[in-house]
């Protein structure tokens, strides 16, 4: 019997990121009528499914425009041994990403300085807040 069961939604956890959005009344009507009507669990699955509706519709711009701007496409994480090993070979990181990137916990504001040329996320960035800090000249 359990082999019947599947899951209609992605589970939302540590790969998400809330987001507050304001809607107009007869907007958010419309909405909560179609999830009483049962054509989405909820609130939040109306939004997500429009949100990837959207997203999908734009599929082709969004591609080339990934490729025009040299983008890393999902997550991204650099450790403090990627950033030792970039400055030892005199590199400096140019960081592009769409989604998420995400820099070490033990990756020092010295070291990100040092080895980071600028960084652009469309998405989320995750860093500990001096990292953050360090490199707020450098982030579009």
């Amino acid at each position: 019997m359990a082999l019947n069961v599947r899951e209609l939604r992605p589970k939302v956890g540590g790969d998400t990121e809330k987001i507050t959005i304001n809607l107009g009344y007869v907007d958010l009507g419309h909405v909560d009528l179609l999830v009483h009507d049962g054509f989405y669990s909820n609130r939040t699955d109306f939004i997500r499914t429009a949100i990837r509706n959207q997203i999908e519709r734009h599929a082709d711009a969004t591609k080339q425009s990934v490729a025009r701007k040299s983008l890393d496409l999902g997550l991204r994480h650099f450790s403090r041994e990627d950033l030792e090993a970039a400055r030892a070979a005199g590199q400096r990181l140019d960081i592009r990403v769409l989604g998420l990137a995400s820099i070490a916990a033990d990756v020092s504001p010295e070291l990100a300085q040092a080895t980071i040329a600028s960084i652009s996320v469309l998405g989320s960035l995750q860093a500990s807040a001096a990292v953050k800090a360090a490199l707020a000249d450098r982030t579009r």
